[in-house]
């Protein structure tokens, strides 16, 4: 531990230069003495380290002088293909070798483009987390990235929306994938390679028994092709709706990704009042009732007959709703 934050220290003053004692141990977490300490111990080691007093001064390296020790170990190699996400290399227990293999990535680096590599930090930033909605609590995620880092066998409780609601499994635990801000692992069971959300894990156990991963799993093919089946199996009805040019061009901020599309790359031309006609793929006519709603009145379903007269009887309802006086007590 001490040998790994002497080599932070030489790299922190190779990258950044002069740097006082309160801003190493803020950047190392430790306490000033702490960095007293180990300055007195690269200076006995010979270590080119100057220190200058006074209001401006600070440590700093010998000019010219570079450590070679910046080659990154297999973990901080990993950890650099979560370089952009510095929240989920959290979640996953890697926030601290990721600060450690960047730190080392940027020491490397000739001058010039050391300063690059800063100025990009500060003109891109990737927030995987989605619109209006936090992220799931994920008390078990620890136990399942190290169950899928160790290829070993996973027995856990889960709770699915179907019958029976929780369920136990034994799972082969292929990988980890984070979208919009929700984790699911991708697992095999002797049938099938499924998809559990991470929330929704009761209880965990981590078995001895280690898996062997087949060669040929692609992860990222493997969930695009998930999420196209998903689509596919959840989107089995369509509607037919008559649509104002307006809403047509908003429907990708107030629908899905796949039925926006799908309904902008349907419509038709303009009618005599100037609205378009567009095929809307539906989940099942009672869910559909509450996507349309949000159109508002600028949306009318034409197909089917029975979703019509759905939006119809909720749309009557609403208006009686509203026509009612507030109670004085709840006014």
């Amino acid at each position: 531990m001490r040998a790994s934050r002497l080599l932070s220290v030489l790299l922190l003053l190779q990258t950044r230069g002069r740097m006082t004692a309160q801003q190493l141990a803020d950047a190392l977490e430790v306490s000033v003495r702490t960095v007293y300490r180990d300055m007195e111990s690269l200076a006995a080691a010979g270590v080119p380290l100057y220190g200058d007093p006074g209001h401006d001064g600070g440590y700093r390296l010998v000019d010219g002088f570079r450590t070679r020790l910046t080659g990154l170990t297999r973990e901080e190699a990993e950890a650099l293909s979560l370089a952009g996400l510095p929240g989920p290399a959290a979640d996953l227990g890697l926030g601290t070798v990721l600060a450690t293999a960047q730190l080392k990535l940027t020491a490397a680096l000739p001058e010039e483009l050391r300063d690059r590599t800063g100025e990009i930090r500060q003109r891109f930033h990737l927030d995987p987390s989605g619109w209006y909605a936090e992220a799931d609590p994920t008390p078990h995620l620890a136990a399942v990235t190290d169950a899928v880092w160790r290829q070993r066998r996973i027995r856990l409780r889960y709770r699915r929306w179907k019958a029976p609601q929780e369920v136990t499994r034994t799972l082969d635990p292929y990988g980890l994938v984070l979208k919009s801000g929700r984790w699911y692992l991708v697992a095999a069971r002797p049938e099938a390679v499924r998809t559990y959300r991470v929330s929704q894990i009761l209880r965990i156990q981590v078995l001895e028994d280690r898996f062997e991963r087949p060669r040929d799993f692609d992860l990222g093919a493997h969930w695009q092709t998930y999420l196209a089946d998903f689509d596919a199996r959840r989107l089995r009805g369509e509607a037919v709706v008559r649509l104002t040019p307006r809403i047509l061009a908003q429907l990708p901020d107030l629908l899905e990704p796949a039925v926006a599309r799908a309904a902008q790359g349907s419509a038709g031309p303009p009618g005599p009042d100037g609205r378009l006609q567009a095929v809307i793929p539906i989940e099942s006519e009672e869910h559909a009732v509450g996507v349309l709603l949000r159109l508002g009145a600028e949306a009318e379903v034409v197909a089917p007959a029975g979703l019509r007269a759905l939006m119809a009887r909720t749309i009557s309802a609403l208006a009686e709703t509203y026509r009612q006086p507030l109670d004085k007590h709840e006014a």
